[in-house]
C-alpha cells in the first residue's frame, strides 16, 4: 500500500526534494549559489543563444501554420464539445496567468530603460524612443504566447481529444509509447515541469511583493522592510490558496474577471491623464517597427560583434518564457476544452499580445514623455529601480494617488491569479494529471510557493533563483520541439 502511494507521488516527492535542496543551498552558501547560477546561465546564453532565437521563431511559425491548416478546425475535445468558459472570461484567465504581474512591473520600467540605455543609439533620442517601444512589443508580444500555445495546444489535444492524463508527459505518447510516458522518462519530464513552475512563480511572487511594498512606501510611507514584505506574502497567500481551493469557476475565473475590469480602468486613466495623442502615435509607430522588423529582430544575434545586450535582454526573456511554458501552457489547456485549434492559437497568441502592445504604448509613453521636463540622469535613476519606476513616473501626472492605489490593488489581484493558477497546475502535475486535484495538494503547493518566495527575499536569492530556473528550463527547448513533432504525428491520423 505504501509502495503504491509512493509510486503515485514520485513526481511530487522528487520535485519537492529538488526545490528543498536548492533553497537550502541558497540559504547556507548564497554566494556559491549565485556564482554557479550565473556560470551556468552565461554558458547557456553564450553558447546556445542562437538556439533560443531559432526555436522561439519556429514556435510562432508552427502555431500560425497549424492554425490556418486543415487541422485548424479540429476541436480540443469531442466534435460536439462546447467551450467551458465564455470568451471574455477565457481571455481574462489567459492574461492573468501568463503576463499579469509582469506587465504592471515592467510597463514603465522596460521602455524607459531601453530609452535611456539603447545599444548603439543616442540615449533619449527619437531613435531611442522608437527602439524602446519596438523592443518592449517584441519581448511581450506573440513570441511568449507562441511558446505557451505549443505546450497548451499539445496538452489540450491529448487531454481532451485523446482522453490522456493532464501531464506534459502525455504529449509524448505517440513518440515513446504509453508505457515509457508513464514510466521514468515521463516522470523526469513532469518533474522538470514542476520545478520550472515552482521556481518561476516563486520569483514572480517575490518581484510582485517588492513592487507592492514600494507602492505602500510611496503612498503611505510604509518602510521597505523584510517584515512588511513577509506580511504582504502571508496575506496574499491566504487569499490565493482560498481561491485555488474554490476551483476555477468560483475562484480563479471570478478573480480574473475582476482583473480585466481593474486593468482596463487603469489603462483608461493612463491614456486620459497622459499625453493621449503621443500614446496613440507610439502604439501605431511601435507596431509599424515591430511588424516591419519582426523576422530580423526574432533572429538577431551578432556573429562577430558583442552580444551582451542580446544575452541580457532578449535571450533572457526567451529563456524565461520557456521556463514559464509548462505552467501557463498547462493552465491554458485546462481552460480551453471545446475550442478549435484555430480558435485556440489565435486567441492565445493575438488577443493577449494586442493587450500588451496597448499597455506598453500607454505606460511606456508616460515615462518617455518625461524627457520634456526631467533630465536624462533622473530618467536613468528611475529606470534602475524597476519596482518603483511606475510610482516615480506617475507622480509627475494628475491623479497620481488614485492611479497608485489602483496599481497596488491590481498588483495584488494579478499576484493572486498567477499564484492560484500555478497552485492549481502544480496540484495537477503531482496528482497524475487529475483535472480536479485535491484541496490538500493545492494548499500544500500554495504554502510551498509562499515559503520559497519568503526565503528568497530574506536571503537575497531572488535573482539567483530566476537565473537557475531559466537554466534548468533549458531542456524544455527540446521537449517543446518534440511536442510539435508528436502533435503533428497524431494530427495526421485524424480523419479530415
Amino acid at each position: 500500500m505504501w509502495g503504491k502511494k509512493i509510486q503515485d507521488n514520485e513526481v511530487f516527492i522528487v520535485s519537492l526534494l529538488v526545490v528543498f535542496l536548492i533553497v537550502v543551498w541558497g540559504l547556507i552558501v548564497p554566494e556559491n549559489f549565485s556564482n554557479i547560477s550565473n556560470i551556468v546561465y552565461e554558458f547557456l546564453t553564450d553558447k546556445f543563444g542562437w538556439l533560443y532565437l531559432m526555436v522561439m521563431f519556429f514556435f510562432v511559425m508552427f502555431a500560425l501554420i497549424l492554425a490556418f491548416s486543415k487541422y485548424g478546425k479540429i476541436k480540443l475535445g469531442s466534435d460536439d464539445s462546447k467551450p467551458e468558459y465564455k470568451t471574455s472570461s477565457w481571455f481574462g484567465m489567459l492574461f492573468g496567468a501568463g503576463m499579469g504581474i509582469g506587465l504592471v512591473f515592467w510597463g514603465v520600467a522596460e521602455p524607459l530603460s531601453h530609452f535611456v540605455n539603447p545599444p548603439g543609439l543616442e540615449p533619449a533620442s527619437t531613435e531611442a524612443a522608437n527602439f524602446a517601444m519596438k523592443t518592449s512589443f517584441t519581448h511581450w508580444g506573440v513570441h511568449p504566447w507562441a511558446s505557451y500555445s505549443i505546450i497548451g495546444l499539445a496538452l489540450a489535444y491529448f487531454q481532451f481529444r485523446k482522453n490522456k492524463a493532464g501531464l506534459i508527459s502525455s504529449i509524448f505518447i505517440p513518440l515513446i509509447g504509453e508505457k515509457r510516458a508513464k514510466g521514468i522518462i515521463g516522470k523526469i519530464i513532469d518533474s522538470f515541469a514542476v520545478f520550472a513552475t515552482v521556481a518561476g512563480v516563486a520569483t514572480s511572487l517575490g518581484l510582485g511583493t517588492l513592487q507592492i511594498n514600494s507602492g505602500f512606501n510611496f503612498l503611505f510611507n510604509i518602510p521597505k522592510t523584510t517584515l512588511v514584505q513577509l506580511l504582504i506574502i502571508v496575506i496574499v497567500t491566504i487569499i490565493f490558496i482560498w481561491t485555488a481551493v474554490s476551483g476555477i469557476e468560483k475562484g480563479i475565473k471570478f478573480l480574473s474577471d475582476i482583473n480585466l475590469v481593474l486593468a482596463f480602468l487603469l489603462l483608461l486613466l493612463i491614456i486620459f491623464i497622459g499625453p493621449t495623442l503621443k500614446i496613440f502615435n507610439s502604439l501605431t509607430n511601435g507596431l509599424g517597427f515591430y511588424i516591419g522588423d519582426f523576422v530580423k529582430d526574432s533572429l538577431r544575434i551578432e556573429a562577430f560583434g558583442n552580444n551582451s545586450w542580446i544575452s541580457s535582454w532578449r535571450i533572457f526573456y526567451w529563456a524565461w518564457w520557456i521556463a514559464w511554458a509548462p505552467f501557463v501552457g498547462t493552465f491554458i489547456a485546462r481552460i480551453s476544452k471545446g475550442r478549435t485549434i484555430k480558435e485556440f492559437v489565435l486567441g492565445v497568441m493575438i488577443a493577449p499580445s494586442v493587450a500588451s502592445f496597448v499597455w506598453f504604448a500607454s505606460f511606456g509613453t508616460l515615462g518617455i514623455n518625461l524627457k520634456e521636463t526631467l533630465t536624462i540622469g533622473t530618467l536613468k535613476e528611475m529606470a534602475k529601480v524597476s519596482d518603483t519606476a511606475l510610482f516615480l513616473v506617475v507622480k509627475n501626472y494628475p491623479l497620481s494617488t488614485l492611479i497608485s492605489i489602483i496599481t497596488i490593488v491590481l498588483l495584488c489581484t494579478f499576484f493572486i491569479t498567477s499564484a492560484n493558477s500555478a497552485t492549481f497546475v502544480l496540484a495537477m502535475f503531482t496528482s497524475q494529471g487529475n483535472l480536479n486535484p485535491s484541496k490538500m495538494k493545492k494548499i500544500l503547493w500554495g504554502v510551498i510557493q509562499a515559503l520559497l518566495a519568503i526565503v528568497l527575499l530574506m536571503s537575497g536569492g531572488l535573482k539567483s533563483l530566476q537565473i537557475i530556473s531559466v537554466a534548468a528550463a533549458f531542456p524544455f527547448i527540446f521537449i517543446m520541439v518534440l511536442a510539435c513533432v508528436s502533435l503533428v504525428k497524431s494530427l495526421k491520423q485524424e480523419n479530415i
